[in-house]
């Protein structure tokens, strides 16, 4: 043991060391729990992570030694991965692990050594790499889901608010809001197929035609143009040659699955269908072109329903913002901020030409 765990700690030094003893204690039970519900590749990983973050429990104890005192709850964040990752499971607790693991103390404290350091900045691309593959589960309809509500909150309260704002009766706002949910709602299905239909087309016409590989057999050994197919497909053209002259050699069909057909599957199932997606965008954007209708359709008026409407608005953007910043990795707070910021600035903007409207008589 070193000369610096050989002295006495001070207090604040115990305090932090198990801190750090607590919160790598929850993290282990967090891969564990997330690895008793995959199979495969994916929970030999994370019980990997878990096994590491038992090496990390092992330097506090260490540093330690009959100071461990009692068990201690961890961070809040911690607890909280720890909460979800009990009941959920999923792509959104490996999201808020990647952010976790990115916001270690190690590389700034001199209590923990460099391969500590290391690891944490290791673990953070490993999880980062298996929750990368839920978000590409997750983005066709999950990208048409939070552009459809965030459409149907900024869009329907800038509406319901400009309308107000102009002085026209109860009735006619509400009437407004409820044809700007259906037209919106409509709209953003319709043009969501459309471009998640015109997405796979243009992905099926790139394709391989598996009809061309049974030409193979058939090929003239000395004049034929299979190479040229995988140098179309962004081989060079030595290993072209060569992964040519063996599929000409074995007539092997296999060999001429070229890594891009995978590829473009992986890529169909990222876009997602485009009927899921009408529907998500449907659905979402009427779940969120409804919130600023409902003062209106509950009896309120006036200042009254325009205030409630924007709270509620604002709490429904920081949620959907919060949500995004959860899977991407990134600050909750700081997403669910911004689209805040955008969606009350639409607002602001209608609000004051339906003043301006109004005065006027337009």
């Amino acid at each position: 043991m070193s000369s610096e765990a050989q002295r006495t700690p001070r207090a604040s030094e115990i305090r932090r060391w198990r801190g750090y003893l607590a919160d790598e204690q929850l993290e282990a039970a967090v891969y564990r729990d997330l690895a008793s519900r995959r199979t495969g590749e994916e929970r030999e990983i994370l019980l990997a992570l878990a096994e590491a973050e038992a090496r990390h429990e092992a330097h506090w104890r260490a540093l330690l030694g009959d100071q461990i005192g009692p068990t201690r709850r961890g961070a809040l964040r911690t607890r909280v991965l720890g909460f979800l990752a009990r009941r959920f499971g999923s792509v959104f607790v490996l999201a808020l692990a990647q952010r976790a693991e990115s916001r270690s103390p190690y590389d700034t404290d001199s209590d923990a050594t460099a391969a500590m350091a290391a690891d944490e900045r290791i673990h953070e691309e490993v999880v980062r790499g298996l929750a990368t593959r839920g978000r590409m589960r997750l983005s066709g309809t999950f990208r048409a889901a939070v552009f459809g509500a965030n459409d149907g909150l900024v869009s329907n309260l800038a509406l319901v608010i400009g309308i107000s704002a102009s002085g026209v009766g109860n009735n006619v706002v509400l009437l407004t809001g409820i044809a700007g949910l259906l037209a919106g709602a409509l709209s953003m299905g319709a043009g969501e197929y459309v471009s998640v239909r015109s997405q796979r087309e243009l992905l099926e016409s790139s394709t391989p035609d598996p009809g061309a590989r049974t030409a193979v057999a058939d090929l003239d050994v000395d004049a034929n143009e299979l190479a040229l197919v995988y140098r179309a497909r962004g081989m060079s053209e030595a290993d072209a040659d060569a992964h040519a002259a063996e599929v000409l050699q074995t007539h092997d069909l296999a060999l001429t699955a070229d890594p891009a057909v995978h590829a473009e599957s992986d890529e169909h199932e990222a876009v997602g269908t485009g009927m899921s997606a009408a529907l998500s965008s449907f659905c979402f954007f009427a779940s969120g072109a409804i919130i600023p209708v409902l003062p209106y359709l509950f009896g309120l008026s006036g200042l009254a329903a325009l205030v409630v409407a924007a709270v509620l608005v604002g709490l429904a953007l920081l949620g959907t913002g919060a949500v995004v910043g959860i899977l991407s990795g990134a600050s909750p707070l700081k997403r669910g901020l911004r689209q805040l910021a955008i969606g009350y600035g639409a607002a602001l903007v209608t609000y004051l030409l339906g003043l301006l409207f109004g005065t006027t008589g337009l």
